[in-house]
């Protein structure tokens, strides 16, 4: 769970997101930072139990920079008004398949699989899931995947409307292959935040999440 004091301090940086009030406050962003590190130390000794992969991570290694890059953004905001981890194995830089932790008043969440892979990659992995369709499909449509997910995004933004290069509109597999990110999320309600159920609902997403990131990082290597 997090700490009351985490969530107002994020809630007041969204009304006062500029350096002279983050600096008056850069005290209150280190508890708040200290108290999102020790939650990620426990998400990541309960995720690691069923997926091994990321057993050798560090919180330090999973937590991402508040400060936005804003050299290609409009929005000149200098500073995140979320707390976000990952967790993947080789670390949070690494571009495979992994876990996402997003907390933020008002649009937490818990994500995994790969959002908008590469070119190659994707190529990769819509080879799998042709070669391998019932496999995807079964992992997708597993009840726990369904239960704690929903299921994959399929939204317009993440779908092509025709078929990519190489298959027909015919194959089983088009669904799936049409997508250009294979991403499922469940979403946190800000009383979850801050209870003692936040890691257990957290640990459960990633283990219904966990089939689908082995599969997509099989098919990278």
């Amino acid at each position: 769970m997090l700490q009351t004091t985490t969530i107002d301090f994020l809630k007041e940086l969204k009304l006062n997101n500029h350096k002279d009030w983050f600096e008056k406050n850069r005290k209150r962003y280190e508890n708040a930072k200290g108290d999102y590190l020790q939650l990620v130390g426990k998400v990541l000794a309960g995720v690691s139990q069923n997926d091994p992969s990321v057993a050798a991570m560090q919180p330090k290694d999973c937590v991402f920079r508040i400060n936005r890059d804003v050299r290609f953004s409009k929005d000149k905001s200098p500073y995140k008004t979320n707390m976000g981890a990952g967790f993947s194995k080789g670390g949070k830089k690494m571009i495979v398949a992994g876990y996402y932790l997003h907390c933020e008043p008002g649009g937490s969440f818990i994500a995994g699989g790969m959002w908008m892979p590469e070119a190659a990659s994707l190529k990769k992995i819509r080879q799998e899931i042709d070669y391998c369709f019932e496999e995807f499909d079964g992992i997708v449509k597993a009840d726990s995947f369904v239960k704690q997910l929903g299921g994959l995004e399929s939204g317009s933004d993440v779908m092509l409307t025709r078929p990519p290069k190489g298959y027909e509109e015919t194959n089983s597999a088009i669904g799936y292959l049409k997508l250009k990110s294979f991403i499922a999320t469940s979403s946190i309600s800000d009383a979850e935040l801050t209870s003692k159920e936040l890691v257990p609902k957290i640990v459960a997403a990633c283990a219904a999440i966990q089939p689908l990131v082995y599969f997509l990082n099989r098919a990278l290597e």
